[in-house]
């Protein structure tokens, strides 16, 4: 019997822990291993922080429901990494051994790295968890009784580009139903060398579609930008030129401002010699396996990937839902291949598919793969974008509550697209 410890109690995790017991049957020991009790649908957050969606909505109690499926969970987090002798110690100081460990964990949000941004120790929101979208939410309606200028956009460094273009947009539909739009000011600011760039290098005409729809809803933008300085109700942008040469600087004022930050790696398991990159990603092979401790995978944010191009300002490239879940396989498959005395041989595709809410419509971004050359690339806008979201959001909480572990890309999304379904974990020929 082995015994399996997912750590990371998100998209990632819960998926790995329900698709190994599925997969693996009875016979194995999983343990889940959260920090805090709580699971969150992430992608729903920009939804929350303009009060379109409660906490209750789109969070569940992780103990409640995978326990039916023997599943062990543990709220107290992993605080230390043995890989020198397989355990990992929680916060709690409890020592658990492991013959395989799943590292899920998403990522540390790098805010420390831009002056004032944040919404702890800053002035700027967040969506990139739940909590810090209740905390939006909450810096929204003061808004609301006093409104002007908005900024949202992503810092540079930052990977995961959709939300903000997503948060963006919602925030500019729920104004105009609030007939408040004629009063607020609005600026994208993001390190992309142009809109629509996403860290994928463009998918399709994404420059010429999302540059319209800013157009068409009066937001401006700047690109190819560093955030120097955030300070009570103002910033410090920096526009740079096509060489990456430094232009003047631009103040702008604000009333409510939302911007992503970067990402590391999560400090336990950036402190473990040999496991990651500099910026504390999980260094992976093919197989989602690490190379210097073979007991070892990983999957989701957490995982170290290369930005698909140089960039003036530097961006990294993003890891969807969609791409997780195809990760979450390869590595179930592998580990099932390597128990039963096979050769664990299943590569992931990394594809991105991304579904991109607007508010009152959506954009739909596929890059299969996700680095070029590509076998598609595709982007369409329509208000069916926001529904399937919608049903997105719907079909991963009934998932997580019923513990199923079909990968909803492969069967739903991509023949929702009218795209040929691609297997999500390949033997190699």
């Amino acid at each position: 019997m082995a015994k399996i410890v997912v750590m990371g109690a998100g998209l990632g995790g819960m998926s790995a822990a329900y698709e190994l017991r599925e997969t693996l049957g009875k016979g194995h020991e999983i343990i889940l291993i959260g920090q805090g009790g709580k699971f969150s649908f992430t992608p729903s957050n920009p939804w929350l922080a303009v009060g379109w969606r409660t906490p209750d909505d789109i969070t569940l109690n992780v103990a409640d429901y995978v326990g039916k499926h023997g599943i062990v969970f543990n709220g107290d987090g992993v605080a230390k990494i043995d890989a020198e002798h397989d355990a990992v110690i929680t916060g709690s100081g409890e020592r658990i051994d492991y013959d395989y460990l799943l590292i899920c964990t998403g990522p540390k949000l790098a805010f420390d790295e831009v002056p004032g941004t944040g919404p702890e120790n800053g002035y700027t929101q967040s969506v990139c968890t739940t909590p810090h979208a209740e905390h939006a939410w909450k810096a929204y309606q003061a808004f609301l009784q006093n409104p002007g200028p908005i900024v949202i956009g992503a810092v540079q460094g930052a990977s995961c580009f959709g939300p903000a273009y997503e948060f963006v947009m919602i925030v500019d539909a729920d104004l105009r139903k609030r007939k408040l739009r004629d009063r607020v000011p609005i600026t994208f600011v993001t390190s992309e060398p142009y809109i629509g760039h996403m860290g994928l290098g463009g998918v399709g005409d994404s420059k010429g579609l999302m540059e319209s729809e800013m157009r068409q809803r009066h937001i401006k933008w700047i690109e190819n930008a560093k955030v120097a300085e955030v300070r009570d109700g103002e910033m410090t942008v920096v526009p740079h030129d096509a060489k990456g040469q430094p232009l003047e600087p631009q103040v702008l004022p604000f009333k409510f401002s939302m911007l992503l930050p970067a990402f590391k790696g999560v400090d336990a398991v950036a402190a473990v010699d040999g496991l990651c990159n500099p910026r504390g990603f999980v260094i992976v092979d093919k197989h989602q396996r690490s190379p210097k401790y073979p007991k070892i995978f990983s999957a989701g944010v957490c995982v170290a990937i290369p930005p698909v191009e140089p960039t003036p300002v530097p961006t990294g490239a993003p890891k969807t839902g969609f791409m997780i879940e195809s990760m979450v396989t390869t590595i179930v498959r592998n580990i099932k291949a390597e128990l039963e005395g096979r050769t664990p041989d299943y590569e992931g595709t990394w594809n991105a598919v991304c579904l991109a809410d607007m508010g009152d419509t959506g954009a739909a971004f596929v890059a299969l793969p996700q680095i070029p050359p590509r076998n598609v690339t595709w982007t369409k806008i329509g208000k069916w974008v926001h529904l399937a979201k919608i049903g997105f959001e719907k079909y991963f909480l009934y998932k997580m509550r019923n513990g199923t572990s079909e990968p909803i890309y492969e069967k739903h999304i991509l023949s929702l697209l009218g795209i040929e379904r691609l297997k999500d974990a390949k033997r190699p020929s």
